[in-house]
């Protein structure tokens, strides 16, 4: 179980020297379009999380719908955000396969952030990020989404902050990575009132 400073803590370990986290040659998706949120999507998740406890079975330790999409009531990038906590994550070989014979493919491999994966799907379109059960960002993504759907003036804020990002990075031609970036300042003061909440700082 990650500890609470863990938790509350941002980690932005930069990319080691002539190492890439694209798996192949990929990079960040250029689609930066925040859409009015879909109440289909708790059901596209349920699709997703089905495809992927046929996979893997006792191996997915948890399935989780995380992201914009699990919070009701919030525009997104109409992508379902999953988290899957494997055993191993760099034991590639005991997931991977599995998911990638049910059509998810492998796009991200970042070993010194957690170990993370993260494996697309294209029906529903979706982001599985894999993680182990010790890190803390599955904690942290779900401590964010509640906070989300308990409190609706800090959903209206998310959405504001979302849909300003979207609007300027569309208009500059820029990626989804830079879309995050215009967005964090709010993600981090959202962050920070769910943290206190919780007691953790």
């Amino acid at each position: 179980m990650p500890s609470r400073h863990d938790i509350v803590t941002f980690h932005d370990p930069p990319v080691p020297p002539g190492a890439s986290p694209w798996v192949d040659g990929g990079g960040p998706s250029p689609d930066v379009a925040v859409v009015p949120a879909d109440p289909a999507w708790p059901d596209r998740f349920a699709e997703v999380a089905a495809l992927v406890r046929e996979g893997l079975g006792w191996r997915a330790l948890v399935v989780e719908h995380v992201g914009s999409t699990a919070v009701p009531g919030l525009p997104a990038k109409p992508v379902i955000d999953v988290d899957l906590v494997v055993a191993d994550p760099a034991d590639e070989s005991s997931y991977v396969p599995a998911l990638e014979a049910l059509g998810f493919v492998l796009r991200v491999r970042e070993p010194w952030w957690f170990e993370h994966r993260l494996l697309r799907g294209a029906s529903p379109v979706s982001h599985v990020h894999v993680f182990g059960p010790d890190s803390p960002e599955v904690v942290k993504h779900r401590i964010f989404r509640d906070w989300l759907r308990g409190n609706p003036d800090e959903r209206e804020r998310y959405a504001a902050a979302k849909l300003a990002a979207s609007a300027a990075s569309s208009a500059a031609g820029e990626h989804g990575m830079q879309y995050n970036a215009r967005k964090e300042r709010v993600v981090r003061e959202i962050y920070a009132r769910a943290f206190a909440a919780a007691g953790l700082v």
